[in-house]
């Protein structure tokens, strides 16, 4: 069963950092993958992107705070998070680019407050 489960996320206060990990069962490889979240009330958007060549793009609300990197001989991808603000509180997802509805998992609550 092909499946991507997300960890890592939690409680943080504004300035601090977390890193998040995206397991997925492998067979990747050859897509882009991606970091998506989802605030309340929201709908949910792709924030980082990376290539299977390892190219990394970003959305404006986190280039330069956030990394993302993926490992595909540990089929990991996973999203280092820097200079967290209130605003960054969500629910993150790692998924292929484009999503893919049947690969959406529970998701990792980061919540960002003081």
């Amino acid at each position: 069963q092909v499946q991507l489960v997300e960890s890592g996320g939690g409680l943080v206060q504004p300035g601090g950092s977390l890193k998040l990990s995206c397991v997925t069962s492998g067979g990747f490889s050859r897509n882009t993958m991606a970091w998506y979240r989802q605030g309340t009330g929201n709908r949910r958007t792709v924030i980082a992107t990376v290539s299977h060549t390892g190219y990394a793009d970003y959305d404006e609300d986190v280039r330069g705070r956030f990394t993302i990197s993926r490992d595909d001989a540990k089929n990991t991808v996973s999203l280092e998070m820097n200079d967290l603000k209130p605003e960054d509180t969500a629910v993150y997802f790692c998924n292929v680019r484009p999503p893919l509805r049947e690969l959406w998992g529970q998701g990792a609550q980061v919540t960002v407050t003081s």
